[in-house]
């Protein structure tokens, strides 16, 4: 993306780029993003059709629904997640259960380098699959093993080279061998979701509604009648689909940062280390109502986002209408690209935007503060599902692990700064290796 970067330079904070002859609006830096997304939300709330993606969700996913019906079942999906858990208790607990289960499997490694992916896969993987059907499964069952490795395989389908090259030139996805390469890792995650569709199907009970999956199959019911019903066999399957790879992808590789980037700072992983001991006396686990009372460490788990910066590019908007952007007129429907690192490095934001300084989110009396330029889930009407559920793993499972491990880099291995770390972000995550000494909490 250091393209985009170049390209501003030269041509300022709003400027078009080119998808065959099909033009593309780049918007560069915290206050031309925010002005879009936010000042004029609802006519940058479009979304654009991504073939690959259309070809998998029918245009019923995330990325490329539009109009009432991505209203209808957006506001259905944050309502029914908040019930599950992201405003209340419910998930809290699950989530402090599954930190003891982590904990566990990571202090059998007894210090030795290891890559700890896995372990947070399977527990991101048990909070998700909790909300969305109502499973819980240990770390070596198969059936998690396999999601896993579904999601795995459906976010890579989807990002792929020759996805990449049908959302350029859609035609392609018109030649059966093509059109089946793109979608054949997609089957595993749509068959194994489907297999629950199915067997929630069978057990519903509309007195007792047990997760995410049986409000939206009642809720199917609700509006079969309809002609072209937003709520359908189709869009649950898109919508679980989606929330299965983002949250379970995500939330793995931002867990792993967040550990790497501690081994590689010591002394601020000391700073999180003491706050929490003393707030908690190492007599239970840190609980969100800790939350205010443990700003170093929120601010900490901030940066790491920030630094990580996992997704450059927000996926795609579009206008809704013809809009009056600045000295420029956007027609209706042109594709408009969010280029979220130049707001999580805009200098006119943070003070130091190349280094990785928990500082950025703390102020002058060491509370926590909030930046309006942190948007790693994006911002504005399309930002992320599933942002408060993310918020809430980060912190939960960040705090559970800092107050139980010390991290440190293997023997050999050399301290990094942030530049080095984020332009080697998807090596670390894939296949970086730490160590984790247990800490001694008896303090």
């Amino acid at each position: 993306m250091c393209f985009l970067h170049q390209l501003s330079q030269e041509y300022g904070t709003v400027f078009t780029i080119w998808k065959m002859s099909e033009p593309v609006i780049v918007l560069y830096g915290y206050e031309t993003v925010k002005e879009a997304l936010i000042d004029h939300s609802d006519q940058f709330s479009g979304r654009p059709t991504i073939p690959a993606m259309h070809a998998f969700s029918k245009g019923y996913g995330s990325s490329d629904i539009n109009g009432p019906r991505w209203r209808s079942l957006r506001r259905f999906t944050l309502a029914t997640l908040k019930n599950f858990g992201m405003g209340n208790r419910t998930l809290e607990m699950r989530l402090l259960s599954e930190s003891k289960s982590l904990i566990q499997a990571i202090s059998e490694t007894g210090g030795k380098p290891f890559n700890p992916r896995m372990f947070l896969a399977c527990t991101v993987g048990n909070i998700i699959s909790s909300v969305l059907f109502g499973d819980h499964f240990d770390f070596q069952d198969e059936k998690l093993q396999d999601l896993l490795a579904y999601t795995s395989r459906f976010v890579s389908a989807i990002s792929s080279p020759l996805s990449t090259l049908c959302n350029t030139v859609p035609a392609l996805l018109k030649v059966p061998v093509i059109r089946q390469q793109v979608l054949k890792s997609t089957k595993f995650l749509a068959a194994f979701v489907t297999n629950y569709i199915k067997c929630h199907k069978e057990t519903l009970n509309p007195d007792s509604q047990r997760d995410y999956m049986d409000h939206y199959l009642m809720k199917i019911k609700e509006v079969e009648h309809e002609m072209d019903p937003d709520f359908c066999d189709t869009s649950l399957l898109a919508i679980v689909s989606g929330l299965l790879a983002a949250g379970t992808y995500t939330m793995t590789s931002t867990l792993k940062f967040s550990l790497v980037v501690m081994a590689h700072y010591p002394d601020i992983q000391a700073k999180v280390q003491q706050e929490i001991d003393e707030l908690t006396k190492s007599l239970r686990l840190p609980e969100i109502i800790d939350k205010p009372q443990l700003p170093y460490t929120n601010a900490a788990i901030h940066e790491v986002q920030r630094v990580l910066d996992l997704s450059p590019v927000a996926l795609f908007h579009a206008t809704t209408e013809e809009v009056k952007f600045r000295s420029y007129t956007i027609p209706k429907g042109t594709i408009v690209i969010p280029f979220l690192t130049s707001v999580l490095t805009d200098p006119s934001q943070w003070e130091t935007p190349e280094e990785f300084n928990p500082g950025h989110f703390l102020d002058e009396d060491g509370q926590f503060r909030t930046r309006l330029a942190f948007m790693p889930f994006s911002t504005g009407k399309r930002s992320c599902l599933g942002e408060h559920m993310a918020r809430m793993e980060l912190f939960l499972l960040f705090s559970a692990l800092l107050q139980n491990f010390t991290f440190t880099l293997p023997p050999g291995a050399k301290r990094q700064n942030a530049k080095f770390l984020n332009l080697n972000k998807h090596q670390i995550i894939a296949s970086g290796e730490i160590c984790a000494e247990l800490r001694s909490l008896s303090k």
